[in-house]
């Protein structure tokens, strides 16, 4: 039997759930077990737990088929537990590193029913803030246990399950069990604190309670939030049958009912205004209902006074008094607000010259109705027609003809573009109109900051890649990757997107987390590997024919990706040498990031077998082309798995790496292929024929499997129909 079982809940969170898991399995320390409930979630997470189960016996999946809250998903996962304590961890949370074995210490020296420890907030912009714990508990209890009676200040913790460890016998035998709807740890805390009498807490931080951007119930308005009233009945209830010797307690509690009341009607993100009222009356009726006979200490200040309204029902003042202090916090910020607000106006009206001319130029064109046949695309900064924005275009004329689409380009990348092709120059009238007028704006990057979301465009975010390095707001927690950075704008920006479009499930995962915000994630595959995925035999020969390749030519693609905290950094690579060691058939093609805007790679032709095919404008023609790529965290190794051929990770400077930049997952231990960290042991895989061995190609399966299977030539149908033609997913 495990000491601890862990029970995770899980529902839309693919893109927290992996860290959650990592969290507690990568503790130093094993004996436990997980139970991860699938709550009939509709995005990955259920696949998350498959994957974890597969490969860590100690961890066990529960599917539920339909969706059941998570409450009942809780009791559900406790019915399964077998461990000596039960935790109820939520699945977007995660415990802090190393803090299992002082908890497990904790547990054995002291036989507790109830372990209460500490926890912090974590906020998505990356600040963190301390507990309660430091002002009810000043000086820490130390290894010791009690009751509440003994410790009533114990009432003034946050009432969540997940800050507690509990005794399964204890819990089984009290018979008490997660309440329906939400606010459910209410009516779980409460009662828990009223049975044990052998309590302990551990003044250690081990949960990482997240405050998400978007997503949370705490700012979701409706009224699902009046459920919080029926969970604080219970607790009274229960303490009327089961706990009536602990009644001096009642006056705290009431007392804690009613802050918890009004912080829920205090917050605007959850009660409307329409709301309001009803939500009062209902705290008049608990109010009168249960209070205790001989009185509570009536809070001092204005929160008391808000304490006295409550008991004389008094809604009209309680609402004046609320709009007062409100005002008086405007009054007070809206000085400065206000006058940083001023500036960006200053600045645009103090501009010479024609771009605050066509700045302005954009501004009237945003007080004009939006044009319904317009679709602008733009890819990479404006460098051409590329990556997954040109195959939705291209998709888009033959599905969608009565759909208008523009490619915005430089003006230097004009000729790049495909004949037949309508673009505007970046910078351009005709770009500042594009911009403000188009209904849809499909972009792989983001647009430009000053870019206004109109109601009623659709932004459509496609991406450029399947992360291995960490991205977004995921770059906080690595500064020297994120230099230049600046988190609040690029908030701004991603709040436009009203679709973001991934390659795979994993994808969806990482920019949920490293993109927060209340866009549709469109799991369609790539579109600009449609022609991968399509692609003949007699067009592969026709490429590789083009380029100068012959049949019985091995050719092996290069492409390495860019290290933003290395700027002009080259991985080890002496081409000369690799043609020389693989033999006279062998040619190499050299593709550097386009970070670098297609710099030279830093080779020359030898006899012909090496050339730089930086400038080349398709590096889809030089996948189909290749026998063979060689890379290392590029997202290249995601398209050409599309392919089904050999793949190497060539990655001198891994370790470097993942502590300067940081990454998703292991590419050196879950490969797509066959894996080199030095050159000498390149030419050795090549050599000695590893690269496409009975080991390398059943990595290639199992990578695959994982990131590839939606690639199947008909993504960027599914996203033309679902964003443009407006078709159920």
């Amino acid at each position: 039997m495990a000491l601890i079982s862990f029970v995770v809940p899980a529902y839309k969170v693919e893109g927290y759930l992996r860290e959650c898991l990592d969290s507690i399995l990568g503790q130093p320390f094993t004996d436990l077990e997980v139970i991860g409930v699938d709550d009939c979630s509709p995005d990955s997470s259920g696949e998350i737990f498959a994957e974890y189960a597969a490969r860590d016996p100690r961890v066990t999946v529960v599917a539920l088929p339909e969706n059941v809250g998570l409450g009942e998903a809780r009791n559900v996962g406790l019915d399964r537990a077998r461990g000596e304590y039960v935790w109820f961890v939520d699945s977007d949370d995660w415990l802090a590193p190393d803090t299992l074995p002082t908890v497990a210490r904790r547990l054995r020296e002291t036989n507790p029913e109830l372990l209460i420890v500490d926890h912090v907030r974590s906020y998505w912009d990356n600040t963190v803030l301390r507990s309660a714990m430091p002002e009810v508990f000043p000086t820490p209890p130390g290894a010791t246990t009690f009751s509440l009676r003994e410790r009533p200040e114990l009432i003034g913790l946050l009432h969540t399950a997940w800050n507690k460890v509990v005794r399964r016998d204890f819990l089984v035998e009290l018979g008490l069990r997660f309440g329906p709807g939400w606010y459910e740890d209410v009516s779980f805390t409460y009662p828990l604190l009223l049975a044990a009498e052998r309590i302990t807490v551990l003044d250690l931080v081990c949960v990482n309670y997240r405050q998400r951007r978007s997503g949370a119930i705490t700012r979701t308005q409706g009224d699902r939030h009046f459920e919080v009233f029926p969970h604080w009945q219970r607790v009274f209830e229960f303490m009327d049958e089961w706990a009536p010797q602990m009644d001096d307690l009642r006056p705290l509690l009431f007392r804690r009912m009613i802050w918890h009341y009004l912080t829920v009607l205090g917050n605007g993100n959850r009660i409307g205004t329409k709301l309001r009222p009803a939500f009062f009356a209902r705290m008049v009726d608990d109010y009168r209902r249960w209070l205790p006979a001989g009185g509570y200490p009536v809070p001092a200040g204005p929160e008391g006074v808000k304490h006295r309204l409550v008991a004389q029902g008094r809604w009209r003042t309680f609402s004046a008094l609320r709009t007062a202090y409100q005002f008086r916090g405007r009054l007070r910020d809206g000085a400065g607000a206000g006058k940083r607000a001023v500036v960006p106006r200053l600045r645009r009206a103090a501009r010479a010259g024609r771009d605050g001319a066509l700045r302005t130029y954009y501004q009237v064109q945003l007080r004009l109705p939006i044009d319904q046949s317009l679709a602008l695309y733009a890819a990479y900064w404006y460098r051409g027609y590329a990556c997954n924005p040109a195959a939705i275009h291209a998709k888009a004329a033959e599905l969608a003809p009565h759909i208008r689409g523009v490619f915005v380009v430089r003006r230097d990348r004009v000729s790049s573009l495909p004949p037949g092709v309508a673009y505007v120059v970046a910078g351009s009238a005709a770009y500042y109109r594009a911009l403000a007028r188009a209904k849809w704006l499909v972009n792989n990057v983001n647009f430009p900051d000053f870019v206004v979301k109109r109601r009623g465009s659709v932004h459509i975010q496609t991406h450029h890649g399947t992360p291995v390095k960490v991205m977004g707001l995921d770059q906080q927690r690595y500064p020297t990757g994120a230099v230049g950075m600046e988190f609040p704008k690029l908030l701004r920006r991603i709040d436009r997107w009203d679709f973001s479009v991934s390659s795979n499930t994993f994808s969806t995962q990482m920019w949920d987390r490293a993109y927060p915000a209340n866009y549709t994630a469109l799991n369609t595959g790539y579109p600009r590997n449609d022609r991968l995925a399509n692609a003949t035999a007699e067009e592969v020969a026709a490429i590789r024919a083009g380029l100068g390749f012959g049949p019985e030519d091995r050719v092996v693609l290069y492409a390495p990706t860019h290290r933003e905290h290395l700027p002009g950094y080259r991985p080890p690579f002496d081409a000369a040498e690799f043609v020389e060691a693989l033999g006279p058939q062998t040619r190499l093609m050299m593709r550097s990031h386009y970070f670098h805007d297609r710099d030279v790679a830093g080779t020359v032709s030898v006899a012909g077998r090496v050339r730089d095919m930086s400038a080349h404008p398709s590096v889809e023609d030089l996948y189909l082309a290749a026998d063979v790529l060689i890379t290392d965290y590029s997202s290249a190794m995601f398209d050409y798995g599309t392919l089904d051929r050999p793949i190497v990770i060539y990655a001198p400077d891994w370790d470097a790496y993942r502590l300067a930049r940081g990454v998703y997952f292991d590419v050196t231990a879950e490969p797509p292929g066959a894996v080199a960290r030095s050159f000498p042991d390149l030419l050795d895989l090549f050599r000695g024929g590893a690269v496409d061995n009975d080991a390398a190609a059943k990595a290639r399966a199992h990578f695959r499997a994982r990131f590839c299977v939606l690639d199947d030539g008909r993504a960027a149908e599914r996203v033309v129909r679902r964003t443009l033609l407006g078709e159920p997913g």
